[in-house]
């Protein structure tokens, strides 16, 4: 995870007020939500305390927040995208450069582009259709779900779901051994492994950890380590729980 400490950039003495945008206009505070107007231009959005909101068609360098959701809306792009305690919502159209969440999830609309990586510590991640992703999706815990569409590199987890429908991973699909840390033996349910009809992981699926695996016949998948798949004999997959 690229986090970082927000609190550290931004200056205890600022606290900007949001206005029309003009280009690369730069919005710091403590506390309070930030917006970027539509159509708008902007370098950096930061806060503390609060939410970010892009409206449809703006554009933003990189947006910031500790305690807060970020959402981007229509057709709008951020070039980094970054909350510690709050979600991360893209509507459709919407682009950006890459995703950064500690304790919150991650949803992509229809037909969004991510040139980066999507990554999540404790949070969800769903994924709509024509959706592509560039780079790596990944978290510890929360359920993946996608739903036709396409990520250039690996799927990985430690502890969440992952759900496949109609959809193609290029890199591979893992499912990483916990740590001691985060490891606990009152933890009794299995990750739920589904990859639907019509879906393609093009690398290989490695688990390392016991896991429900189910793999459509329809399906694509690479080579395999760790866990035998179930097969699916119904049309279409079981939904994860």
């Amino acid at each position: 995870m690229r986090i970082r400490p927000l609190a550290a950039l931004i200056p205890l003495s600022l606290a900007l007020a949001a206005a029309p945008a003009f280009a690369e206009q730069d919005i710091e505070k403590m506390n309070g939500s930030v917006t970027a107007e539509a159509d708008g231009e902007y370098g950096s959005l930061s806060t503390l305390n609060g939410g970010i909101t892009i409206r449809e068609g703006a554009t933003v360098r990189e947006a910031e927040t500790v305690n807060g959701g970020i959402t981007v809306k229509a057709k709008a792009r951020v070039g980094a995208a970054e909350t510690v305690n709050g979600g991360i919502r893209l509507e459709d159209g919407a682009s950006a450069g890459e995703i950064d969440v500690v304790n919150g999830g991650v949803r992509l609309g229809r037909d969004v582009r991510i040139e980066g990586d999507v990554e999540a510590v404790n949070g969800g991640v769903r994924v709509e259709a024509g959706t592509e992703i560039g780079g790596n999706v990944e978290n510890v815990n929360g359920a993946m779900y996608f739903d036709r569409a396409r990520v250039g590199g690996e799927v990985v987890t430690t502890h969440g779901d992952i759900t496949l429908e109609g959809s193609t991973v290029r890199g591979d699909l893992r499912v990483e051994k916990p740590s001691s840390s985060w490891w606990s033996s009152k933890r009794k349910r299995m990750p739920r492994i589904i990859i639907g009809a019509g879906s393609v992981v093009g690398g290989e699926m490695v688990f390392e950890h016991e896991v429900e695996l189910y793999v459509h016949p329809d399906a694509k998948v690479g080579k395999q380590s760790g866990v035998s798949p179930k097969m699916i004999d119904g049309p279409d997959a079981p939904r994860a729980d």
